[in-house]
């Protein structure tokens, strides 16, 4: 069994695409939920809070013959990819296009915009200036990002695609771990990704569980508050790169953290409605990989979707396991659900925390919920912790349960 370490991260995130930028947000209070104006023509649709990347542009260098086969998911996913390629010192370099990289990668769907041009067709309701063609199934496909990121960087090795709705992200990074552990990759790109679609907020307004104070986004979502009102939905893309240590080690890279534990099931009871029970089981066997007790977990990123089911379930599992003081917070307090993105995107803030010794506090987290079981809710600027142990936890659609520990190295 091999050690993997992570020496590039990057992302595209409703409250920025840095770290900089995001600690600052974070540390103000600075949510990215806004009024989705453009959603006003969709009339059958009441939700109309979205947290969208505001500051997202395709790069320069980036030819039209590069990027036909890409919708924004896909986009924006390869260009975080090189940033995390660069940050890890491995953009340009060799050791990735002989064989020795893969990529484990996912999104909820592919972009909508080819799906909505191709349900026109079926419709007999053609979009004026729109048209199906040959990259249209590319940009759609469940397995977007993952194809064009190891296309573009000519990626040789394995391909995981892991479309599993709110666990794409983190079973992205698990598997990924899983390959370099094994010894079938050396180097692994692992992510996720999502575009904002009002589609997205549709599917879950159908299951009453989207957020209505369309008058007042900087006060929603709430999670694990008793006035919560349901969930919004965001977007962004977020890669890390995986490494064999010692490989690391050799050629001098910078290590963010270390993995040491993943597990990921499922409830196998039912589609929508989470369980404590296969939740815990998810996290207490990915601590029992890790080696470590209980208390030695100091901070735990939830996955905290603002949904009365789902918060008061991972609150119970999450104190089963780790007890009623671990400190937790939830990044989707303050950039809305990003689904595919949500897993890779929490684990980064999760571990640029863990080293720099300061956890954000929830927003819009006033009075616990009291059916929530009791955990170190953090709130408002947050918290400076010491800890060398950090674990992050999301939860899907399916029943899918992820859970993933990373250790400090320095």
């Amino acid at each position: 069994m091999r050690r993997v370490v992570i020496t590039g991260m990057a992302g595209f995130s409703p409250i920025g695409n840095d770290w900089q930028t995001i600690s600052t947000n974070l540390k103000n209070g600075k949510t990215g939920i806004r009024y989705m104006e453009n959603w006003n023509r969709h009339k059958e649709l009441e939700a109309r809070l979205g947290a969208p990347v505001i500051d997202f542009e395709k790069p320069d260098h980036y030819s039209r013959k590069l990027i036909r086969s890409m919708g924004r998911v896909a986009l924006m996913a390869t260009v975080a990819t090189e940033r995390a390629l660069a940050d890890a010192m491995l953009l340009n370099n060799s050791d990735i296009t002989d064989g020795r990289m893969g990529v484990s990668y996912g999104s909820s769907t592919g972009s909508t915009d080819a799906l909505v041009n191709i349900t026109s067709m079926m419709l007999d309701c053609p979009i004026p200036g729109k048209t199906i063609n040959a990259n249209s199934y590319l940009k759609m496909m469940s397995h977007t990002t993952a194809v064009n990121i190891g296309v573009f960087f000519e990626l040789k090795g394995r391909v995981i695609p892991t479309s599993s709705a709110c666990t794409s992200g983190s079973q992205g990074i698990g598997y990924a771990y899983e390959a370099i552990k094994h010894g079938y990759q050396d180097l692994m790109v692992a992510g996720g990704g999502e575009e904002l679609c009002p589609t997205e907020a549709a599917v879950f307004e159908a299951l009453y569980a989207t957020s209505s104070r369309n008058d007042s986004p900087e006060l929603t979502p709430r999670p694990f508050d008793k006035d919560r009102d349901g969930l919004v939905i965001g977007e962004g893309a977020a890669t890390l790169i995986l490494e064999e240590r010692e490989s690391a080690i050799k050629r001098g890279a910078k290590i963010h953290a270390e993995i040491i534990g993943f597990n990921t099931n499922a409830d196998g009871a039912h589609v929508t409605q989470p369980q404590a029970e296969t939740m815990y089981r998810a996290m207490s066997s990915a601590l029992k990989q890790s080696e470590l007790e209980p208390q030695d977990i100091g901070y735990v990123s939830a996955h905290g979707t603002a949904t009365e089911r789902g918060d008061i379930a991972e609150s119970q599992a999450t104190n089963r396991l780790l007890g009623s003081k671990v400190p937790i917070s939830t990044f989707k307090s303050f950039t809305g659900h990003t689904m595919g993105a949500c897993g890779a995107l929490e684990a980064i803030v999760a571990i640029e925390m863990m080293n720099q010794g300061w956890f954000h506090g929830t927003a819009n987290l006033d009075n616990v919920d009291p059916q929530c079981a009791k955990l170190d809710y953090l709130t408002g600027e947050g918290r400076e912790i010491e800890t060398k142990y950090v674990m992050s936890n999301n939860f899907a659609f399916g029943g899918i349960n992820t859970s993933l520990i990373f250790a400090k190295t320095s």
